[in-house]
């Protein structure tokens, strides 16, 4: 019981530094590009490295994780909305684990 407490104290230790630490550090405007671009692009590759392995895994069939991946890719080049990839999507998923499996 006592590790355990001395574990959730280094945890809550970590995770303050690693957010306090920026903001004391950093208190000017960051002039570099490189640094600001990486910093710009940083929640997106979160978000891309999160969510594709579960496009891919979620379904029955890796298949059909792949091709609603590629549909989706293609409506979101033409232009089309959050709302009608995500369904067609389903739909696509759906349709491929019917005549897939």
């Amino acid at each position: 019981m006592k590790n355990t407490y001395i574990y959730i104290f280094t945890a809550f230790i970590v995770s303050y530094l690693i957010r306090v630490l920026p903001l004391t550090l950093l208190r000017k405007p960051m002039k570099n590009q490189f640094i600001r671009s990486f910093l710009y692009y940083v929640p997106y590759v979160t978000l891309a490295v999160m969510t594709f392995p579960a496009i891919i895994q979620a379904p029955q069939s890796s298949v059909a994780g792949i091709i609603a991946l590629v549909i989706g890719i293609v409506l979101s080049y033409l232009g089309a909305g959050l709302l009608p990839v995500a369904s067609v999507c389903c739909i696509a998923v759906f349709l491929a684990e019917i005549f897939l499996c």
